[in-house]
């Protein structure tokens, strides 16, 4: 008995088949890549933990329990309260990447990021020193999920809540006078803030 070779057909269909299967893999291992940089990369440096203001996973504005959230200033996280509240009708929730940080954590960012860009001057572009963070004193927040930067790109003036970077989307800061005023001209990135100049 003599086996007929397999068709061209059959033999296109195997290998576009095998090229899905590769494909889906590598997707799979990009993905599984980019998750674990994500979660290293938010959740700081070796040695930091949720006293220095490290944010887990799932950390919204109303969590009472995370340093990051409690220790920001008090009129800042009732701003973020108030618009997380009105964004809710619109199903979107405010979650937490960063706030407040220890002077230890920031200086641990930023050692991590002149590792990362190379230098201190690319560095500063991205993480600023202990002494002059504003996520250091609990006046500055960092939000995840796009739809709720967008939200508040759109609406935050009202709340006093005021992107500050331009290369920054999820950076946001309380700017009371906003709320009459709208929010000041954004920065190109934070070494052009005088506050980073100190």
């Amino acid at each position: 008995m003599t086996r007929n070779p397999p068709s061209a057909r059959t033999s296109i269909f195997r290998i576009r088949w095998l090229l899905v299967v590769v494909l889906i893999v590598v997707v799979a291992a990009l993905t599984a890549a980019f998750t674990y940089e994500t979660r290293t990369s938010s959740s700081g440096s070796s040695g930091s933990s949720l006293a220095d203001g490290v944010v887990p996973d799932g950390v919204t504005v109303f969590d009472d329990e995370t340093p990051a959230v409690t220790n920001l200033d008090a009129d800042l996280l009732g701003a973020l309260r108030r618009a997380a509240t009105d964004a809710a009708g619109n199903g979107i929730e405010f979650y937490v990447n960063s706030g407040w940080r220890s002077p230890q954590y920031q200086d641990r960012l930023l050692s991590k990021a002149i590792s990362k860009y190379g230098s201190r001057a690319e560095a500063a572009r991205w993480v600023a020193t202990a002494t002059t963070s504003p996520h250091v004193s609990g006046d500055a927040v960092d939000l995840g999920r796009s739809e709720a930067t967008a939200w508040l790109s759109a609406r935050g003036a009202a709340y006093g809540l005021c992107q500050i970077y331009r290369n920054e989307a999820w950076h946001y800061e309380l700017r009371p006078e906003a709320i009459d005023h709208g929010c000041p001209r954004m920065y190109a990135d934070p070494t052009q803030d005088p506050r980073m100049q100190k």
